[in-house]
């Protein structure tokens, strides 16, 4: 188990490294986890002391919600002040989403060859 704490904290201190001095737009713990998933797949798998880490974080993903639902009670006020606006900015958002989702599929999908009769 420290073995897989190890690993992860391991490429989370290269992320940062690498956000430090080369990167710095991009979130150190993001680019550790660019970094660590590329091992995985030219490791070809996962070992039980990472698996074992990783189920262990994942039974407590919910908390991670908890200063999220705290922000958002602190601002309700702005929040219902500004609802309309929000809500217009969802549905767009969403609206364009869907429609750039759709003109990237249809452009990077195969055309059917034609066949001559």
């Amino acid at each position: 188990m420290i073995s897989g704490l190890v690993q992860i904290l391991l490429f989370q201190s290269l992320g940062e490294l690498i956000s430090k001095f080369a990167l710095p737009t991009l979130p150190g713990p993001v680019i550790g986890l660019v970094l660590l998933i590329i091992w995985l797949v030219l490791r070809k798998g996962i070992n039980p002391e990472l698996a074992s880490v990783a189920d262990g974080f994942s039974q407590y993903f919910g908390l991670l919600f908890v200063p999220a639902a705290v922000g958002v009670v602190l601002f309700l006020p702005e929040l219902k002040a500004n609802a309309l606006a929000i809500v217009s900015a969802l549905v767009g958002s969403v609206i364009l989403t869907i429609a750039t989702s759709a003109v990237v599929v249809r452009f990077f999908s195969s055309k059917p060859k034609e066949v001559d009769q």
